[in-house]
This record gives C-alpha cells, sequence and structure tokens, in this order.
C-alpha cells in the first residue's frame, strides 16, 4: 500500500479501531507494551517497519536511514531498558531529513524538548536524561528485526500509532484490517448518533430482550444475541 494512502485511511481511524479489526479479520493483536506514548500528545504515526536494535552506538540508526524508504517507521528494540535513553534529538533529526515519517521504541527517549521542537511523532515508554551507558557487540541481525514487548517485527509488518498506544499490523492483512476497522468505526459513529438523539445503546441492542432470553437459556452469550439483532459492536 502507497505510504500516502495508508496514512490517509488511518488519519480516519484510532489504532482501537485497528485492534478491533484484527480480531474479526483473524490477526492476532500485537500492541506495544502499555506506557508506550507520544513524546508530543496527540501524535500519530503510521507506516511500515524499519527495525532496528540498538547496542549502544548511533551508527545502527544510520545505517537503518540508509535502506529505509520514504514513509517507514524506525522501530528500535533496546530491551524495554528504563536506565538509559536511546534515542535523542540528532537521531530524530536525521530520521525526518532521511524522509522517515515517526520513530518508535522499546525503551526511553532524550532531548524531549528539542524532538517536540522538530516535531517528527516519536512514541517511546518515557524519557531519562542519561544516554547509553555501554556499547555491546551488535548482532548480525540487528537491522532484520526488533521486538517490542513480547512481539518481533521486521519489514514484513505496518506500524500505527495514536493516543491509545502502538500496533503492529501484517503488511500482507492491511487491506483486510483497515476495511474492517472502517466498518466498525462508522457502525459506532451511528450508535453514538443515535444514543445523541435520545435511543440508549441498550435499546439499540435490545438488552432487555438479551435478559429475557438469558434468563431462560443461561448459555447465551451477549455476542450470539448482538449476531442475532443485527448490532454486533464487540467482535
Amino acid at each position: 500500500m502507497d505510504p500516502e494512502e495508508l496514512r490517509q485511511r488511518f488519519s480516519l481511524l484510532t489504532t482501537a479501531h485497528l485492534t478491533d479489526g484484527c480480531v474479526r479479520a483473524g490477526v492476532p493483536v500485537r500492541c506495544a507494551p502499555a506506557g508506550t506514548h507520544a513524546v508530543v500528545p496527540g501524535g500519530r504515526v503510521a507506516g511500515r517497519v524499519t527495525p532496528a536494535r540498538h547496542v549502544g552506538s548511533v551508527d545502527v540508526f544510520l545505517e537503518a536511514y540508509e535502506i529505509a524508504n520514504p514513509g517507514d517507521v524506525l522501530v528500535v528494540d533496546n530491551g524495554g531498558r528504563l536506565d538509559e535513553s536511546c534515542v535523542g534529538d540528532l537521531a530524530v533529526l536525521e530520521a525526518e531529513a532521511a524522509g522517515l515519517s515517526g520513530v518508535v521504541i522499546w525503551g526511553l527517549h532524550r532531548d524531549t524538548a528539542d524532538i517536540k521542537k522538530i516535531g517528527l511523532p516519536v512514541f517511546s515508554l518515557g524519557s531519562i536524561p542519561t544516554g547509553p551507558l555501554s556499547v555491546t557487540a551488535r548482532p548480525d541481525d540487528a537491522l532484520e528485526s526488533a521486538v517490542v514487548g513480547e512481539w518481533t517485527v521486521t519489514r514484513e509488518d505496518l506500524v500505527f500509532g495514536d493516543e491509545d498506544g502502538v500496533l503492529f499490523v501484517p503488511a500482507g492483512r492491511a487491506d483486510e484490517v483497515l476495511d474492517r476497522a472502517e466498518g466498525i468505526r462508522d457502525t459506532e459513529r451511528l450508535q453514538a448518533d443515535r444514543i445523541r438523539a435520545g435511543e440508549s445503546l441498550r435499546e439499540q441492542v435490545r438488552f432487555a430482550d438479551f435478559l429475557e432470553e438469558r434468563a431462560k437459556s443461561p448459555s447465551l452469550t451477549f455476542r450470539q444475541h448482538l449476531r442475532a439483532v443485527g448490532g454486533a459492536i464487540e467482535e
């Protein structure tokens, strides 16, 4: 998918829509750990993953920029460390100059004020003043994959980030997930409009009928009821 088309479609969605879209499409929901937030509140990012495993030196990022495509997102694996930062203002400024659309870090950043001025979306677990504390041997596959929380991501993945957090989606399933997410968004907007117009969600999904039927058939689930009345909002 063209990077601009991807960003345009995501601009009308949220990561919450996309996670629901993954569930509907049977795609594993792969979120970065809770606490992964944008340096600038309200920041959003969408693009193909350019992975990089940090081992204490900025050169791995510079090499990643050499092979990245415009619109890619640098995804940095620093093992979730909270005792050092691994990305600062120069790495972010260079990412912008290289045409990347953002940076996602499993770890910490620093130079917050300068990063905010640059304006490129950066997501991390937070900030700390200290930079890398040591340099270790670089693995041969440092630019082939990155671990973020419990997930391993590669260039075959897309990454999306907003105020709720960060999500990874296989590039080959992106169209399907986005289609499902857009359908969910449209359904929820209609339901919200009806609530504002005075028709409660309980009325819309005939919740009283569900309670009555469940009393007769205790095994009946709410999702089964929603499928029957055409108001599926949870699957």
